[in-house]
């Protein structure tokens, strides 16, 4: 099904603003042909790389195995573009299977729309050739399709991934609002940290953004204790090699320093989940966790790096978000100067608050809602504290 070469066709998805990130992370993996677009990564490997991508890939959401790509400005056109790909290669009869379809500035607009039009014509061939047709099932279908047009032009692929790869597996402890896994590492990873000193979150919640970088610094690739994947119920799944794979990353892990990753926040509860979390992911003794308020700590070394993702504001009251917002600022520069902090956040007008200066601000989404990861680079000793009051973030 799937040619043994270095020449596959691939594509990488992530979130938008991590998509430079990603093709970092492939390049790094030996991929050829690496290029960035809109929230996903084109590149080219074989069949081991697309193993190694979906386990050791800290920010792909999917990895897609394009099948066909054609114009398509409307249902007919789909529908006949699709059943002229030989599905006999990837699907039987007694398979499931599921569409995934994303559409955007297209005149066919309805995405459920489009999946239907799509499954239609597999179904409809595998029938005019066998005399049965495969049943759909969309949570945990033997075959992934995803389907996504943009523009009046498509592109079908299977989903070797299954399921969205930031479903670790370590955490179903969450809290009321936990942060995606992939964009946690991706914050990390533009953070720059590296564990080459202690890495601190003051409001971690159940431990998402520790917890990834645990498993950064550790060598652990993030896949490793998730239990499956779309492409180990394909035609041409190659258990041996995907064995080889495994085994080979599960020696690549090293041993993390002792007191190189703390997290805290004001909730015992969270600090609980946070525990189990990292204990599920095989990083709970990596990561010292203990209770208490942010604006009441005091940095534990003359160095550091700190990543925070203070609330946004749903369940709290204006006033006293920017209150909140103004007391981490006072909180850095009073207590962890000579570190390095990022503040991930959803409101920019509280951000505001925090009074000090960027160095650096970058674009992200959490889910529909534009964020900006800041930096602030709390100098200490001759050099001065770099702040003003109320700076536009």
């Amino acid at each position: 099904m799937i040619q043994e070469d270095h020449s596959i066709p691939l594509i990488a998805t992530t979130l938008y603003g991590l998509e430079e990130t990603l093709a970092g992370e492939l390049a790094e993996l030996g991929a050829a042909d690496v290029s960035p677009e809109n929230g996903a990564v084109r590149f080219k490997g074989d069949k081991r790389l697309m193993y190694r991508v979906n386990l050791e890939c800290r920010t792909a959401i999917r990895v897609l195995y394009p099948v066909a790509e054609f114009p398509c400005r409307d249902e007919n056109e789909l529908y006949r573009e699709t059943i002229r790909v030989d599905w006999s290669r990837y699907l039987d009869f007694e398979m499931t299977m599921a569409v995934d379809a994303v559409v955007r500035k297209s005149a066919l607009n309805n995405s459920m729309y489009a999946a239907q039009k799509c499954k239609d014509a597999i179904v409809d061939q595998i029938r005019s050739k066998t005399g049965r047709r495969p049943s759909v099932d969309i949570a945990n279908p033997a075959l992934r399709l995803n389907l996504f047009i943009n523009a009046n032009r498509a592109v079908l692929s299977l989903d070797s991934s299954g399921e969205s790869l930031h479903r670790r597996g370590y955490r179903t402890e969450g809290g009321k609002a936990p942060l995606n896994e992939i964009l946690a590492a991706g914050i990390v990873k533009l953070s720059g940290w590296n564990g080459e000193n202690i890495l601190i979150d003051p409001m971690c919640g159940s431990g998402t953004i520790l917890i990834e970088a645990a498993l950064l610094v550790s060598g652990t690739a993030p896949g490793l204790i998730r239990k499956s994947y779309g492409f180990q119920k394909w035609k041409d799944y190659d258990r041996e090699l995907f064995k080889s794979v495994f085994q080979t990353l599960k020696t690549d892990v090293k041993p993390i320093g002792d007191k190189l990753i703390h997290g805290s926040d004001k909730s015992g509860m969270r600090i609980d989940d946070a525990r189990a979390n990292a204990r599920r992911a095989g990083v709970g003794g990596a990561i010292a966790f203990s209770q208490g308020r942010f604006q009441n700590s005091v940095a534990p070394a003359s160095d550091g790096t700190v990543i925070m993702n203070p609330p946004y504001g749903d369940r709290i009251k204006s006033a006293d978000l920017k209150k909140l917002y103004r007391e981490i600022g006072d909180t850095l520069k009073n207590n962890y100067q000579g570190y390095t902090a990022w503040i991930f956040t959803g409101n920019l007008d509280a951000a505001k608050y925090i009074g000090l200066r960027t160095s650096q601000r970058i674009k992200l989404f959490n889910g529909p809602i534009e964020c900006r990861l800041l930096k602030f680079e709390l100098y200490s000793g001759s050099r001065k504290l770099k702040y003003r009051d109320n700076e536009s973030t």
